[in-house]
């Protein structure tokens, strides 16, 4: 029996006979989609990271001006087109590290936190996609912004793994020097898409608010 198996025995054994927690109900915030739209693109906007917002029939197009002509690797199941991308085929960290870009799906996205999960089902590729490549283009449904944690929490299946993003990778020193880049991407577009976010243009991370239009960092 290995170390982890042993500790995983013992965790079993602690368990059983347990009682059965009771169910948490479910979390309603009451709040209109569209307050929770706008709270969501200014938490992300918060941590650094860019917020395009655009309707469903625009994702390709701003997904190619957020790469700019990057090196990309995309989920195989990726539902938009990405001219130029490789799809994954279980290349190895050194291997990605070759490649400057990711774009992939999101399963919920947390409006108080800024926060976007993945639990790496369909189109979100595997854990080491979002990790690697210095850029990560992020594409979240309208219908898949939620108001907190909670609600997030209450979407997700737990026995699937999870990638919980708030803004590029930072990390700081006793001394607040800031650090991007050390644990995963040092740049993060987040692309807002739903018919709700039609004509109210593009919040750039901590910069403003540019009507449909793109703009650098």
């Amino acid at each position: 029996m290995s170390a982890r198996e042993e500790v995983l025995a013992r965790v079993r054994a602690a368990l059983a006979g347990a009682p059965t927690p009771p169910a948490v109900p479910p979390v309603r915030s009451g709040r209109p989609l569209e307050e929770l739209l706008d709270r969501f693109a200014e938490r992300v906007a918060d941590y650094r990271a860019v917020v395009v917002r655009c309707a469903e029939d625009e994702v390709e197009e701003r997904i190619a001006l957020a790469l700019d002509g990057a090196r990309t690797v995309v989920p195989a199941d990726l539902p938009w087109e990405v001219p130029g991308a490789v799809p994954d085929e279980g290349f190895t960290a050194l291997e990605l590290d070759d490649l400057e870009a990711v774009v992939t799906a999101a399963a919920v996205g947390i409006a108080e936190t800024g926060t976007v999960v993945l639990d790496h089902g369909a189109g979100q590729g595997r854990r080491a996609l979002s990790l690697v490549p210095d850029l990560h283009v992020l594409v979240v449904r309208a219908d898949q912004v939620v108001a907190g944690v909670p609600e997030a929490v209450a979407r997700l299946d737990p026995a699937r793994p999870q990638t919980w993003i708030s803004g590029p990778s930072a990390t700081s020193d006793i001394e607040l020097n800031r650090v991007e880049g050390v644990h995963g991407p040092r740049r993060l577009v987040v692309v807002l898409v739903g018919s709700e976010v039609v004509g109210r243009g593009s919040t750039l991370g901590g910069v403003g608010t540019v009507g449909g239009s793109s703009a650098s960092h």
